[in-house]
């Protein structure tokens, strides 16, 4: 059949691809159908035809899929925040595992690794401890809300349509994190909406608000709220910082980042401190962390209870144990397995966050470990020549061709390899292979609804 874009197909859902799409074979030609499900019979029309695959969107669903469920969130299918809220999520953590597997067989050219079934999220929805919203100067409408004379279309504060900068859904509920979080937006998108100041335009780049992001302790119930604006004024900002800690106890941090960047990335130059403290703290496991507005967490802190227990499984630690740390960020690994090592050194470029490291060390008495600051690239070969066990968890690029010849030179007897990206993983396994054996792996699951997986390997030398 010769498939071409705006033609429409009756299509029957057979899987589901790395990035969420579902699958569907016509004469041996891949189509991915963007919000379909494996067993879902669809009418889809072609959007994007290439030699090797073409790309649908479904204008009719025949027959439903027995694993599709009904969203509870009114964006669903539009926002970019999570995607498979459809998706029964027994069948989400089964597909994630079976990414896993597929990227180690087709990437990493390894077969036979053991890929375990992946460890659920305790939550699937209000799990996330981190949120962050667009301000806006135009309103991304939504099917139902065309039609709607009333609609103020020059203001939006809440996510992005998938894959845009610039289409902004004003998110009035967000499931993905914790309920009070969605009063306190609220309140602030009143308060900015009748502040008489403008929101930033992302494509004009004038304006004053640009984002609130939101950050919540698991284990103490406390919040951070932080607005980050185009300029410095305190006389704009002052008033709603006052509102919000009088109105909500829970609330004991609020801070200003500013920033004259263009680029959409809610991080400020510098910092004012509005109101309280200048971070909260939260725990992962027995461990207590100091976290900043601008300093590295991971979003789902009961996920990373269960991904950093397998990594302490892994590791395999005796007492005796000299570990290196590669891309230690803020310190969570390295504190969480301190405990069980003689001694751990993590290595991280970030000034900022060996900072929060050596913070969090003196906040849980931790006196084994040590953090150096500098390029993994360039200063790995002297610190990793006396590791027994090597940890590494490295940004979804995955590791760089040096740092791989560096590790494979040094031959740690033990690696433990963590990832939030299965292809780059799968990657650098097909680098690391001709020395090391992957003995299995462990997906944890810390975002549902969505198609991201974490993933943890063990290693051995050869």
């Amino acid at each position: 059949m010769n498939i071409k874009k705006g033609q429409f197909l009756e299509l029957d859902i057979t899987g589901i691809a790395f990035g969420g799409k579902g699958i569907a074979k016509v004469d041996g030609l891949a189509v991915f159908v963007e919000q379909a499900v494996p067993m879902d019979r669809v009418v889809a029309r072609i959007v994007k035809r290439k030699k090797q695959y073409a790309e649908a969107r479904i204008e009719t669903i025949i027959e439903l899929s027995p694993f599709r469920v009904k969203a509870p969130c009114i964006y669903s299918g539009f926002c970019g925040g999570c995607k498979w809220q459809f998706l029964n999520y027994d069948k989400q953590i089964e597909y994630k595992q079976q990414h896993v597997k597929d990227a180690i067989e087709r990437i990493g050219m390894i077969r036979d690794v053991p890929v375990h079934p992946a460890i659920p999220s305790d939550k699937i929805f209000e799990y996330r401890n981190k949120m962050e919203f667009s301000c806006s100067d135009r309103r991304w409408l939504l099917p139902d809300e065309m039609d709607m004379p009333d609609v103020d279309r020059d203001f939006a504060l809440g996510l992005h349509v998938p894959g845009t900068f610039y289409k902004v859904i004003d998110t009035r509920v967000c499931w993905l994190q914790p309920k009070l979080g969605n009063r306190i937006l609220d309140d602030v998108r009143q308060f900015i909406r009748t502040s008489g100041v403008p929101v930033y335009g992302l494509r004009s780049h004038a304006g004053f608000w640009r984002f609130v992001m939101l950050r919540h302790s698991e284990a103490y119930d406390q919040w951070m709220v932080n607005m980050i604006t185009a300029k410095e004024d305190r006389k704009i900002v002052q008033p709603l910082a006052d509102w919000l800690v009088n109105t909500y106890p829970q609330i004991i941090s609020v801070v200003n980042n500013i920033t004259s960047r263009k680029a959409g990335i809610a991080v400020g130059e510098y910092e004012i401190l509005l109101s309280g403290s200048n971070g909260i703290r939260d725990k992962i496991g027995p461990f207590e962390f100091e976290i900043s507005a601008n300093s590295f967490f991971q979003t789902n802190t009961l996920g990373a209870r269960q991904l950093y227990e397998t990594v302490l499984k892994y590791a395999d630690l005796s007492g005796n144990e000299t570990v290196v740390d590669l891309y230690s960020g803020t310190g969570a690994i390295a504190i969480f397995i301190s405990n069980s090592a003689k001694t751990v050194t993590g290595m991280e470029i970030a000034e900022s966050a060996v900072k929060d490291a050596e913070n969090n060390c003196r906040i849980n008495g931790i006196s084994n470990c040590r953090f150096i600051h500098g390029d993994i690239n360039k200063g790995i070969a002297e610190r990793v020549a006396a590791a027994d066990v090597m940890i590494i968890d490295p940004p979804r690029a995955g590791m760089h061709k040096d740092v791989v010849q560096r590790i494979l030179e040094s031959a740690p007897e033990r690696i433990v390899y963590v990832s939030c990206n299965p292809a780059t993983m799968a990657r650098d396994f097909s680098l690391l292979k001709e020395r090391y054996r992957v003995l299995e792996v462990q997906p944890v699951d810390m975002f549902p609804h969505t198609c991201h997986i974490e993933s943890v390997a063990k290693l051995t030398l050869k």
